[in-house]
């Protein structure tokens, strides 16, 4: 079993407390299933980003397995890791899709539950999903501690495959914040040209920009890899649903982290 490891901390560790907050997350948001193959969501603490994470929740469907994919901040464990532990939140228990998870044996993505330990960029995306489509639903959880862009192509690619052999539908979530610690007119400028190559479903030109902006973008592989497998299922329009940064919560301008909201039809 794979228990909470920032329950407390990210959302609150009280079931009722979590829905009430998941409910201000909500709050004025039309709840409309989408065509909806792939999404970028933040992954900071709910006061910060979960208003912006639950605009893209609010458009997804009712999917056989949501894919989540999240960087490793811990540095434990295989590069990239997929889990097959039973997760578990305040919320109850949500089960993985073994079957998709046996596909990567033999491959770069080994199972490996140390690097999901304590990682949260994946941990705090499920109490959405929960919220909205309830406790049986099943999820494919993907760590990556390598990001490069072979890396995360390789394995868009094989997750891809994987999906379209077994015919379930499945949603992939990538886990990413944008610009880290900027005065926040620069983060907005170096996420506006991150996120126009992501609108542009160019992941190459995502690796350019990141490098020539020096950007610190955490999850920026998982948005490679969420590019590649949707494309490959028939994903061809990207939009952007929200962008804000820390400072709208905090006050605080000089030194912002940058959250989005970004789906693939």
């Amino acid at each position: 079993m794979r228990r909470p490891a920032v329950a407390g901390q990210f959302y609150p560790l009280n079931p009722e407390y979590l829905e009430e907050e998941l409910k201000r997350c909500f709050k004025d948001l039309e709840i409309r299933e989408r065509d909806v193959l792939g999404a970028v969501c933040p992954h900071a603490g709910y006061l910060y980003s979960g208003k912006v994470a639950a605009s893209a929740y609010a458009t997804l469907p009712k999917a056989d397995t949501y894919v989540l994919i999240g960087p490793n901040h811990t540095g434990y464990g295989s590069p990239v890791s997929v889990s097959k532990d039973t997760w578990e939140t305040p919320l109850g228990i949500v089960e993985v899709d073994v079957t998709l998870a046996d596909g990567f044996l033999g491959s770069i993505v080994d199972v490996d539950e140390l690097g999901h330990r304590y990682e949260h960029s994946i941990e705090v995306q499920i109490p959405f999903l929960q919220y909205l489509f309830g406790r049986s639903l099943r999820i494919l959880p993907i760590c990556m501690g390598m990001q490069d862009e072979e890396t995360a192509v390789e394995v868009g690619n094989l997750v891809a495959n994987l999906v379209s052999k077994s015919g379930k539908k499945v949603v992939f979530i990538s886990s990413s914040d944008f610009t880290h610690y900027q005065p926040a007119e620069s983060a907005k400028e170096i996420d506006n040209e991150v996120i126009e190559a992501i609108l542009d479903l160019d992941v190459s030109e995502m690796y350019n920009i990141l490098y020539k902006k020096n950007a610190s973008v955490c999850g920026y592989g998982p948005i490679a890899t969420m590019l590649t497998a949707s494309k490959k299922l028939g994903g061809s329009r990207a939009t952007l649903l929200n962008y804000t940064n820390s400072g709208a919560i905090s006050g605080d301008m000089n030194a912002v982290v940058g959250y989005a909201a970004i789906i693939v039809e």
